[in-house]
Parts: structure tokens; sequence; C-alpha cells
């Protein structure tokens, strides 16, 4: 049983590929991100940061709308695409500083379109809502600005990082796999197998 669980868990996800190079950012490499993104336009911002904070995947960042923010509880409605129900949302806490971010694009966008509809794409690139490519370059250029090299250096590494970030925090098992959007807590669990300065942070937890 044991090993039928491990099989499933290494199928479905990994947090190192077969030349075993890390795919997520690790702590300094998440503050050099954090440091970088908050230099760049409003949109990047916006897109670098909401990947950062909420361990999104690209493609559902991707179809955040104006309506997905809500200010006052400082939460995200995600779409979580992989699910088979389409209509599936989960809502995912964020920093002050993100919603205060997430509410001046939102602001900017409904001011641009001079609409009253409340559900209008949040990020656009010339005029058009963003797509992956664009997307994922915003990512790698902020990236490659803080020094970020290697298998991790992607929205995937964020959404990793995100992860392993949380277990670090002590987030419970069960609250990360629903911010993430799983569909089981066994895909969460592959968190549990940071290893290096992740591991020791975790394990000193018992000590202290």
């Amino acid at each position: 049983m044991l090993h039928s669980v491990s099989s499933l868990m290494n199928s479905k996800m990994r947090l190192y590929d077969e030349r075993q190079q890390r795919l997520y950012i690790n702590g300094p490499e998440r503050l050099r991100f954090l440091r970088e993104a908050n230099k760049s336009l409003l949109p990047v911002r916006a897109f670098c940061l909401t990947l950062l904070y909420t361990g999104c995947r690209l493609s559902e960042a991707l179809n955040l709308t104006t309506a997905s923010i809500d200010p006052e509880s400082r939460l995200v409605s995600i779409r979580t695409l992989k699910q088979r129900d389409r209509h599936h949302i989960r809502e995912v806490p964020i920093p002050p500083e993100l919603a205060d971010i997430l509410v001046t694009l939102k602001e900017k966008r409904l001011d641009e379109n001079r609409s009253d509809k409340d559900a209008l794409p949040l990020w656009t690139h010339k005029g058009r809502p963003l797509n992956r490519i664009t997307g994922y370059r915003w990512i790698k250029r902020v990236m490659d600005k803080a020094d970020i090299r290697g298998a991790q250096a992607s929205p995937k590494g964020l959404r990793h990082g995100y992860g392993v970030h949380a277990l670090r925090m002590g987030i419970p098992l069960n609250l990360l796999s629903r911010w993430m959007g799983h569909t089981s807590m066994i895909t969460t669990a592959i968190y549990g197998n940071a290893v290096g300065n992740e591991e020791l942070e975790i394990a000193g937890r018992m000590w202290g």
C-alpha cells in the first residue's frame, strides 16, 4: 500500500527532475524574486506576486478577472482548472500588499473600459487578454533579473516554492491542499519531501 501511494505521488508531481535539479524556488530565491517583481510595472508586478503568494497555476492566473478580487476579506477566487468540475472555485488568502496592488490594477482596468462590468480580464497585453506565452515571459524576465536560473526558474517553480514555503511556515496540509486546488492531500504531501535548509527548518520545529 505504501509503495502504491509513493508511486502515485511520484507520477503526479516531483520536486526534482531526472538530473536531481530542484524544481522549486527556495527561500533566498523567493526574496530575490519578490524584490525584482516590486521593481516592475504594475501589471507585471501584480502578475508575479499573484503567482508567488497564491501558488496558482499559470493558466489559472491568466483566467483571473476583476471580479476575482475581494479586497475586504483579502481573498482571490481562483477557478481550479485541473478538476473535472469546470466551475470549482477556491478562495485563497493573500497578504495586504498584494490586495492593494490587485485593487489598483482592478480599478485601472475598469477605468480603461469605462464600464460597469465587473468581470473584465485582469491582465492584458497590447489591448488583448494576456496569453500564456507572454505571461511566461513576464515571469522569466523577473527570474533572470533576480538571478534565478535552472529547472526551478519557471511559473511551476513558483507554485512548488509556494507549497514548500507554506509547510515551512507551519500551514496545515489540509489548508494547503485546498489553497493549491489539489484533489487529494496525497498530491500535497509531496512538499513534505523538501530537503536542505527547508527540511532542517521544518525539523527544527520539533526541537524548539
